[in-house]
This record gives C-alpha cells, structure tokens and sequence, in this order.
C-alpha cells in the first residue's frame, strides 16, 4: 500500500494501486475520491466539486446491512431471527468494520485536513468505520449491488464464516462456558450420531460436563446441534441453581 499522501498526484497514483489491490476498477473515480475524503479535507479545500465520504458513508450502511444479511440467511439455516439479527449487527459494528478498513491500509489513502492528520486521524476508527462504509457505497452507485455484494464478501469473508461457525461473543455456547468456567470446569462436545443422507445429514450431539451428559441437541449443521446442547445444559444448570 501507498504511504499517506495528500497532494493530488501521488493520491491518483494511490486510487489506482487501490483500485487493483480491491480488484475493482471504477468507471467514475471520482465516486473513489469522495468516498477517502474526511470531511476536514473539505473544510480546509471548500469548492463545488469537493464532498465529503458522509453521504456515501450513509448508503454503504445500508448496502453493507443488506450484503452481510443476505449471507447470514444463505449460511445460517437453522438459525433464527433472534441469532442472525445478533450475528449481522457484530459484523457491522463500528469496531469490527474499521479493522477491516485498516486490513486494506484505507487510512493510508484518506484525504484529510492538517488539523485531523495532526491528531492521528489515519487510525481513528470512527474515520476507518466510516471510510469502508463510504468505499461500499461507492462501488454501489459506479456498478451496482452484484460489484458492492462481491466487495464486502472478498473484505469480510473470514468474519462471516467465523461468526456462522461459532456463533458471537456472548451466543449460547458462550454462555455456557462462561457460567462453567467460574467453577473451573469446561463443557465437551462430542458427535454421538448422524442420520440421513451424505447431502442433508442430521447429527446428534451432546454436552458433557465433569464426565456427565448435560444436554443433546440435533441439527442439521454440527454447530445448530451444538447449541442446542448448549441450552440443554443452561437450562439444566440454571434449574439446580435455583434450587
């Protein structure tokens, strides 16, 4: 990646090596320099045909929502709507998009004021967040959803198959764990059986706990069997608590 530049030269040199880099390639850049221009950069260079990435930022929100939903519906068979909406709101929060911003050195090709530079706006994740975003609805409204869709999954491909794999920070298999984890101890999961034919199969899984069989769930992914388990032995645990 191009270090940081703020003279038009060496940043048209930078949109092209990122547009190779994102292997996508703009029929309008002038969509790309909007989307990598921090409001304080038109502050300090006012004119009519400088904007700021804001109004981009707010489409590529809704673009990135829509892609990221789209996946976890296709992915995630099984899972309900309570899960999926916890699973697309940890891909797309703040935090997780400017890491993947700062995977691709977007902050390298920020245009920015001297004011923001001077602070380390280059690594801001508000100004990362908001640059990947404005990125996405760039590609959008140059070439449409298929492009934009084709983007984020190539940028967010390995958050998406983690989080549809082992579920969030907090889902059920966490809190299991967690709740075991006070007394020292760590749940097992073991396959114990699986049904049916090799393209649709069906397995069965259970939980154990110091030796003992704390819950079985089935699914039809590995993953949904181990979370109903889980549950299993939730509810079995939090019953004996209460006791």
């Amino acid at each position: 990646m191009t270090k940081p530049v703020t003279s038009d030269g060496p940043f048209e040199v930078g949109l092209q090596q990122l547009q190779k880099y994102l292997e996508c390639s703009f029929k309008d850049v002038r969509l790309l320099k909007e989307a990598l221009s921090h409001p304080s950069y038109v502050n300090e260079n006012p004119g009519p045909k400088i904007s700021s990435y804001e109004r981009l930022e707010f489409i590529g929100d809704a673009v990135l929502g829509t892609v990221v939903a789209q996946e976890l519906f296709i992915r995630g068979k099984g899972l309900d709507e309570g899960e999926l909406t916890k699973m697309r709101s940890h891909l797309v929060r703040g935090e997780n998009l400017a890491r993947v911003a700062k995977s691709l050195s977007l902050g390298s090709h920020l245009l920015m004021g001297r004011g923001e530079e001077s602070t380390g706006g280059r690594n801001k994740s508000s100004n990362l967040e908001a640059c990947f975003e404005s990125l996405v609805g760039a590609l959008f409204l140059d070439q449409g959803y298929v492009l934009a869709r084709e983007l984020v999954l190539r940028c967010m491909e390995t958050d998406i198959e983690h989080v549809v794999s082992h579920g969030t920070r907090g889902d059920i298999k966490s809190e299991l764990q967690e709740m075991l984890q006070k007394n020292g101890n760590m749940p097992e999961y073991h396959l114990i059986d699986s049904t049916g034919p090799v393209h649709d199969p069906t397995f069965t899984v259970e939980v154990i706990v110091n030796g003992k069989v704390m819950g079985v769930g089935t699914g039809k992914r590995k993953i949904d069997a181990e979370r109903v388990a889980a549950s299993e032995a939730l509810s079995s645990l939090r019953f004996v608590t209460r006791q």
